[in-house]
């Protein structure tokens, strides 16, 4: 039970991409693919500072692995989940933060599926969640995934931190999503010190290349 590409792009379809920070419904700052700073990644930072789409990726992927996983995981020990079991589970938690505590977790693990489909329905408020709850139990109990690899992004944030939703365009994030899950490095020691992109060399490693430029003579 690991992350796959169809997992992760399935979470962000329902999500979406706002590379500025903006303020939720209920005047929570977000940024990226659902992230606040209840996450542990603090997301003050991109107040009118919009980030490209690698970057919002990039600390979407970090989270959903190495903080969200866990959590779905010891949820479930015990019980092996399938491919879209394991995204609908990590889509409800990523946007409830509760699967440790949610009922319908315990009916399942019990055996009884009517019971722990008819729980996951206790978890429609805001109102306004509902048709996302039910595709997560539609694909947890059924199999049927609603994403196709794409996602919806916004990039038009207004001074008053509201989010231009008629701005928004479709794009397919597989191949970045593939890219990350087979490689991304695991970003620096705290989730609020990812600043500077991986690749980007560090004072002391220019100080040490120009040494040996030096005195090995080279160009």
């Amino acid at each position: 039970m690991t992350l796959t590409t169809r997992i992760v792009t399935e979470v962000a379809y329902h999500e979406g991409i706002v590379r500025e920070a903006y303020k939720d419904s209920v005047g929570v700052l977000t940024w990226s693919a659902g992230i606040t700073s209840a996450s542990g990644h603090s997301v003050e930072r991109y107040v009118g500072n919009p980030q490209p789409l690698a970057r919002c990726l990039d600390v979407y992927v970090w989270l959903l692995r190495e903080k969200y996983l866990p959590s779905v995981l010891r949820a479930f020990k015990g019980h092996d989940l399938t491919e879209s079991q394991l995204a609908a589970a990590l889509s409800f938690h990523w946007n409830t933060g509760a699967i440790s505590r949610a009922s319908w977790v315990q009916h399942f693990k019990a055996g009884d599926n009517a019971k722990a489909r008819k729980a996951f329905m206790n978890w429609v408020k805001p109102v306004e969640i509902t048709d996302r709850r039910k595709a997560e139990r539609d694909l947890f109990f059924d199999g049927k995934w609603s994403g196709d690899g794409t996602i919806m992004e916004w990039t038009v944030v207004r001074p008053n931190k509201s989010v231009d939703w008629s701005k928004g365009r479709r794009v397919n994030v597989s191949g970045e999503i593939a890219a990350l899950l087979g490689g991304v490095a695991k970003p620096a020691t705290t989730r609020n010190a990812i600043t500077a992109p991986r690749d980007e060399p560090s004072l002391w490693a220019n100080i040490i290349a120009a040494i040996a430029r030096i005195f090995g003579g080279k160009k």
